[in-house]
């Protein structure tokens, strides 16, 4: 099956073509492009996305990456046999962008099989190990039940797998998302957008233990997480003591948002007997989280896989929406093709 998928949910202008096939026992796909348009430089000045801003930006780069997807090779659009487009969560004007290309692209397909299908932009992110070249053919090596945390600017959920087709998120952030918490924290530091990076890499220098910055929830039997508070610590932290190094306050804070993470995650897999971890997102793509995950399931000498996509796969990409719109294609899960800004997996 060859699947033209279009990701337009926040600040990325994305669109991919793979081919998917193995069916749901051995889901396999080949990329054939995957494409993104960043936002990163019109959002920079305003330290976060602006809606319409973004909508603007995905409206004149949808039709420059569909032409590169073509590559003036015509026949290529009536050999998809679907589309999969982000309908939620998101921005609503970014997402109306997408969904208005795919529907129009539609009806430009000659091929009568062809479908189109809306796709949960969590759900892409969910299934996105998936995309990992050298992982998981699912009924040789068994990875079921698993852990999933994903991890962005907008999202911090953590889920339970038991396949999959069966799911269901056992806990979630009350407030900010770890990325949007990074981002105001880079904000605090006079860091540029997006915080994410900027705070990895300013970190690398710091140390850590500098300062012992609150661990909210950390010890709640539950599995929801906040990060608002501990953002408001580093805000007090830097009013307060005017002296410290900004490279101590990202080490310090970072080491605080992923003690948290990685503690409930653990947690989560011991007491749900799983047998892999996956993490996901943008914010999976940091290399101390990925690191301190591996350690930390070593150290405990526990007999769990630890997945997590290629980093190109982490952000916001239009691979992760096809493989997402192939299993529920398979699972004939039809969304409605209509902007859900507040979409739940």
């Amino acid at each position: 099956m060859k699947i033209l998928a279009i990701e337009t949910s926040c600040d990325e202008t994305a669109i991919a073509l793979l081919e998917a096939s193995g069916g749901l026992r051995n889901p396999k796909f080949k990329i054939f492009k995957n494409l993104v348009a960043s936002q990163i430089k019109i959002h920079r000045p305003f330290g976060g996305v602006v809606p319409n801003l973004a909508k603007r930006e995905h409206l004149k780069n949808l039709p420059i990456l569909f032409k590169k997807i073509l590559n003036s090779k015509s026949y290529i659009l009536n050999s998809i046999d679907l589309i999969a487009v982000t309908v939620g969560p998101g921005l609503e004007p970014a997402l109306w962008t997408g969904i208005n290309f795919a529907k129009n692209l539609k009806f430009q397909i000659s091929n009568l099989r062809s479908k189109i299908i809306g796709v949960s932009h969590l759900e892409g992110h969910l299934y996105s190990f998936l995309l990992n070249s050298k992982s998981y053919i699912l009924n040789s090596k068994q990875i079921f039940p698993a852990i999933a945390l994903i991890v962005s600017g907008g999202h911090t959920i953590l889920i339970k797998m038991d396949s999959l087709v069966k799911y269901k998120k056992i806990g979630e952030t009350r407030d900010d998302a770890i990325g949007e918490a990074f981002d105001k924290v880079a904000r605090l530091l006079s860091l540029p957008y997006p915080g994410g990076p900027e705070i990895e890499k300013l970190a690398k220098r710091g140390n850590p233990g500098a300062i012992n910055f609150p661990r909210p929830m950390l010890n709640q039997k539950n599995y929801d997480f906040s990060f608002s508070g501990l953002k408001t610590a580093v805000l007090y932290c830097l009013r307060d003591n005017k002296n410290l190094k900004k490279e101590n306050v990202a080490a310090s804070f970072q080491q605080a948002a992923f003690d948290v993470l990685i503690s409930k995650t653990l947690r989560a897999a011991k007491e749900f007997n799983a047998k892999s971890i996956m993490i996901s997102g943008g914010v999976a793509v940091n290399k101390t989280l990925r690191k301190e995950f591996k350690l930390k399931i070593e150290n405990f000498k526990l007999k769990i896989d630890f997945l997590a996509p290629p980093k190109n796969f982490c952000a916001d990409n239009a691979a992760m929406i096809a493989v997402a719109g192939y299993i529920n294609h398979l699972r004939k899960k039809k969304r409605r093709l209509t902007a859900n800004g507040n979409l739940n997996i």
